[in-house]
C-alpha cells in the first residue's frame, strides 16, 4: 500500500476546498468559504493568490499536517492553453499563462498557482494539475461554429467527467477507453459530453454561453437578439459577459444561484420557479439528446453528475426524456479533489506519464 502524503487543492469563486491524502485514504478536508467582502478587494482573481495561500497555510497548520513528508501538490486547472488530457507538472510557462490570463479569468486558475506555492516550499514536493477546465479532444467537426471567425472552444468540467466516467467503467467490469457515454455534469455550469473511446469529442462551452442554462450561466443565447443588445448602448461589455457567466441563468430569471432555494419555491407553489426549473431539466436532456447523435446512437451509458444531481426529481425528468437512448447512471456531486489526489499519487508512483506543458 502507497502511504504517501498527497495535497489536493480545488479553488472555486467563492471557496477554496482542499485535502491531505495518505495513499488513496483521505485524512482530512476543508471548505473555505469568501464572502463577497472577502474577496471585494481583488480586481483580478490572481490577485487573490496570497490570500488563499496564508487561508491554506494556516488551516494546514491547525489540522498538524506533517508538511515536509508531502510528496505531491496538485491543484484543478485553470485556462492555460488547450490540452489534452492527463496529469501536468506546473512550470514556469503554465504561471505565465495563469498569471497573465490569457484565456480569461476564472478562479480555476489559481489552482496550478497555489499547489507551485506550497510545493517550492517543501523539500520533496512537486506541483502538478490534472484535467483542467481546457482539456481538448474535440473532433475537426465539432469545431465548426457556422462561421470562420469564430470556433468551438472545449471549456468544461473535464476532471469529474472524466474521474466519474472511469469509476462507471470500473463499476461496469470496463475500460474507459472502450466505452462511449454522454455525461452531463450538472452545477453552477453545467457542461454534455460526448465520450467516445476515452476522449470527449464534443462538448458545449460550459462557460461562455453555449449549451443548456444553469444556476448561474445563461447558455445558449439567440444571437441575433444579443447582436442587437451589445449595439443597444445600454449595456457596457463587461454587464453583457456577466449576462452570460454570473448573471444569467436561474440568477437573471429568479434572483438566486441556489438551486435547493429554487426547488423550495416551485415546491411552494412558485410557478415561475417551477417553470425555470423545468426549462433548466428540458435543456439538459436536450443536450445529452444531441451528444447521443454524436456518438450514432451507440451509447453504453448516459451519467449525470454534479450538485444538481442530488435533486431527485430534476434527475427523473431528464432520465424520462433520455431514458430510451442508454441506461442513466447518476453520481451526486463531485468527487475532484479525490480525483486530483488519485492522479497525482499515480504519478509519483510512476504508474502514469506526467506531461509537460508547453502551451
Amino acid at each position: 500500500m502507497d502511504n504517501r502524503l498527497i495535497l489536493a487543492i480545488n479553488p472555486g469563486s467563492t471557496s477554496t476546498k482542499f485535502a491531505l491524502f495518505r495513499g488513496e485514504q483521505q485524512l482530512f478536508e476543508k471548505t473555505l468559504r469568501h464572502s463577497t467582502s472577502d474577496l471585494e478587494g481583488f480586481s483580478r482573481i490572481t490577485d487573490q493568490l496570497p490570500f488563499r495561500h496564508e487561508l491554506v497555510m494556516k488551516a494546514l497548520e491547525e489540522e498538524k499536517a506533517t508538511l515536509s513528508e508531502i510528496v505531491a501538490v496538485v491543484g484543478r486547472g485553470g485556462l492555460v492553453n488547450p490540452i489534452e488530457s492527463g496529469i501536468y507538472e506546473v512550470n514556469d510557462l503554465m504561471k505565465k499563462h495563469l498569471l497573465e490570463a490569457i484565456h480569461g479569468e476564472h478562479a480555476s486558475n489559481l489552482g496550478a498557482l497555489i499547489a507551485d506555492m506550497i510545493a517550492s516550499a517543501l523539500p520533496v514536493a512537486r506541483a502538478y494539475i490534472v484535467d483542467p477546465v481546457v482539456v481538448d479532444e474535440l473532433e475537426p467537426v465539432a469545431r465548426l461554429s457556422g462561421h470562420p471567425l469564430f470556433e468551438r472552444r472545449s471549456i468544461f468540467h473535464a476532471l469529474n467527467q472524466k474521474a466519474v466516467a472511469r469509476i462507471y467503467a470500473s463499476s461496469a467490469g470496463r475500460d474507459y477507453e472502450d466505452m462511449n457515454l454522454v455525461i452531463a455534469h450538472m452545477g453552477g455550469g453545467i457542461s454534455v459530453g460526448a465520450h467516445r473511446k476515452g476522449r470527449v469529442v464534443d462538448v458545449n462551452n460550459a462557460l461562455n454561453g453555449d449549451g443548456p442554462y444553469s444556476p448561474e450561466r445563461s447558455g445558449g443565447l439567440p444571437a441575433g437578439q444579443i447582436a442587437e443588445l451589445c449595439f443597444s448602448g445600454k449595456y457596457t461589455l463587461p454587464e453583457v459577459k456577466a449576462m452570460f457567466t454570473g448573471k444569467g441563468g436561474m440568477v437573471a430569471y429568479l434572483g438566486t444561484n441556489s438551486f435547493k432555494e429554487v426547488y423550495d419555491r416551485a415546491a411552494a407553489g412558485d410557478q415561475k420557479a417551477l417553470l425555470i426549473s423545468l426549462g433548466c431539466s428540458y435543456q439538459i436532456a436536450k443536450e445529452i439528446g444531441a451528444m447521443v447523435a454524436v456518438l450514432s446512437g451507440e451509447v453504453d451509458a448516459i451519467i449525470l453528475t454534479g450538485g444538481l444531481a442530488y435533486e431527485q426529481k430534476f434527475v427523473d425528468r431528464i432520465e424520462a426524456m433520455v431514458g430510451k437512448f442508454a441506461p442513466v447512471f447518476v453520481y451526486p456531486g463531485e468527487d475532484e479533489l479525490k480525483a486530483l489526489a488519485f492522479n497525482g499519487l499515480l504519478a509519483v508512483a510512476g504508474r502514469i506519464t506526467v506531461k509537460e506543458y508547453k502551451g
